[in-house]
């Protein structure tokens, strides 16, 4: 036990103190850069979070309707049409129609506003 503790209290070879104080300083320097990069990250992540708040937010696929109540509206197509097939995205629907004189067309219809918001003929070339 003795020998361990006279270990202990010699002192060092200036050839390892100097390897030590070289890293002592390359860990202070790493352990800087590495708080410094974090600062970083978090500074860009509170940017963002305030700044991604749009000024006019992007219309959602949510219908406003009382609680428990179905929506309900009417869509008005040609008359003679038949529908082919439809898609919902959205407050948006799709609607693949047959006309009367055997010509397709897609309505799009936003049923949030429940208006027709476009109309496409689909014609062969």
């Amino acid at each position: 036990m003795a020998n361990a503790e006279e270990d202990q209290e010699k002192p060092l070879d200036p050839e390892i103190d100097k390897v030590r104080g070289k890293l002592i300083r390359f860990m202070a320097i790493n352990l800087g850069l590495l708080l410094l990069a974090l600062m970083v990250v978090i500074a860009a992540v509170v940017y963002k979070s305030r700044k991604a708040s749009p000024e006019n937010p992007p219309v959602t696929g949510d219908i406003q309707t009382p609680a428990g109540e179905p929506v309900s509206g009417d869509i008005v197509l040609p008359v003679g049409a038949r529908v082919v097939s439809q898609s919902l995205s959205g407050n948006r629907v799709s609607i693949d129609a047959e006309l009367a004189d055997g010509s397709r067309t897609i309505f799009i219809y936003d049923i949030a506003a429940r208006r027709l918001i476009g109309r496409f003929a689909i014609r062969n070339k």
